[in-house]
């Protein structure tokens, strides 16, 4: 719940009184009293204002302390309403009040940011994610991301963004980035870069929240429709992607009738529409990969063909290392593994993925398919070593071993 308004509650302070970067660390106050009063005095009959309440004391209070002018309390006060220190009634809110959520996204994704740092900011204000999470998203040391998040609140705050949704002229670049940082919170939700769990479903769900919302900001686009596709027919499968003790369930051997087919429908039938209805993008093709693959009734069904053509396609529209690591994987399903491994051995040369323990771990599945088992067993043990993954790190410790008897 907190997750969730917690953008929400930042969005109304923004819009009352600008001061990106004080209204956020207002509201970081404000869900730190409520994590620590709810538990013992029960949850408030009207939660968003309580929130609100509190983070307009605190941001004021801010203001006094840190200021210390007369003039500025003064605006502040001038702007605050004459009912802000009231909660109102459960099932009221002020005017105004609405879910500012979607704005709050396009606040981030001003044109005024450098591309990481609007895709930094928002995942961190909107997505909730801590400075860790975000830096292992992005590869970069966390010290980084915590300097780039900063500098990007200042940048807001010098810039004088208002708050509002973008002119139609500005929307089509910020959507873009908009869409990859719910992608982004989706994957963290969906495979957790670190710790103990797999999944974080509160990250996944507020990753399909947000999406829709923004496809009912949106309805004819696209790439927000294969977005929200991607994430339904890829969560449909979590029911079925972990065992006994949280472990790893890869999509090979997973239990099919453990999948969400109310999900696989929507998604499939959300990517169709977008296919027949708009101009294709990378989501799209992306939501058509993963419909593949949830609407072959075995693993050994899937029309690795129809993906491996697919790829083909995103590589013309979004050539990344991601994309190519998956390609490859493809490429050997429909040709043999040396034929993936051959454009492995492409990809290590790009220092962005050398490191990174997806392309250690499919080296060594390719591998242990082309039967070299003593290669196979070194590259899941490097692969184990590099995530922070436990689940991750457990299933590859669990292959290397099984190989090495």
């Amino acid at each position: 719940m907190l997750r969730e308004l917690a953008p929400q509650v930042l969005g109304i302070l923004v819009r009352r009184y600008g001061q990106f970067d004080a209204c956020e660390d207002a509201v970081q106050e404000a869900l730190l009293d409520a994590a620590v009063q709810w538990p013992g005095q029960g949850v408030p009959d009207s939660p968003r204002a309580w929130l609100v309440t509190v983070a307009a004391r605190r941001l004021t209070d801010h203001v006094r302390s840190e200021h210390a002018r007369r003039r500025r309390e003064e605006t502040v006060a001038a702007r605050a309403p004459a009912d802000e220190a009231v909660v109102p009634a459960p099932g009221e809110d002020r005017p105004g009040d609405e879910d500012d959520t979607l704005t709050l996204l396009f606040l981030c994704c001003h044109p005024s940011l450098s591309r990481a740092s609007q895709l930094a900011l928002t995942l961190r204000a909107v997505g909730g994610l801590t400075t860790a999470q975000i830096a292992a998203a992005f590869l970069v040391p966390e010290a980084t991301m915590a300097q780039r998040i900063s500098r990007a609140k200042q940048r807001v705050k010098a810039a004088g963004v208002p708050f509002r949704l973008p002119p139609e002229s500005e929307r089509a670049d910020r959507l873009r980035v908009v869409l990859h940082v719910l992608y982004l919170i989706f994957n963290e939700g969906y495979t957790a870069t670190s710790g103990p769990d797999l999944h974080r479903p509160d990250l996944t769900r507020e990753a399909v929240r947000l999406t829709r919302a923004l496809l009912r900001l949106l309805p004819g686009d696209g790439e927000v429709m294969g977005l929200l596709a991607l994430m339904l027919l890829t969560e449909a499968r979590r029911p079925a992607r972990t065992g006994p003790g949280g472990r790893l369930v890869p999509l090979a051997e997973q239990d099919r009738s453990l999948w969400d087919r109310k999900a696989v429908g929507e998604g499939a039938a959300l990517v169709t529409a977008a296919l027949s209805t708009a101009p294709v993008g990378p989501y799209q093709i992306q939501a058509a990969i993963a419909a593949v693959h949830d609407e072959a009734p075995r693993a050994e069904d899937t029309d690795w063909r129809q993906i491996l053509a697919l790829y083909g396609v995103l590589l013309g529209l979004e050539d990344n290392p991601v994309v190519r690591l998956n390609h490859a994987v493809a490429v050997a399903m429909v040709r043999g593994p040396e034929a993936g491994l051959a454009l492995l051995d492409e990809l290590a040369a790009d220092e962005r993925m050398a490191a990174h323990h997806r392309l250690s771990a499919v080296r060594a599945h390719l591998l242990e398919e082309a039967g070299d088992h003593a290669c196979a067993v070194a590259a899941y043990r490097a692969a184990a070593a590099r995530t922070a993954s436990e689940p991750e790190r457990r299933y590859l410790e669990e292959r290397a071993a099984r190989l090495d008897k």
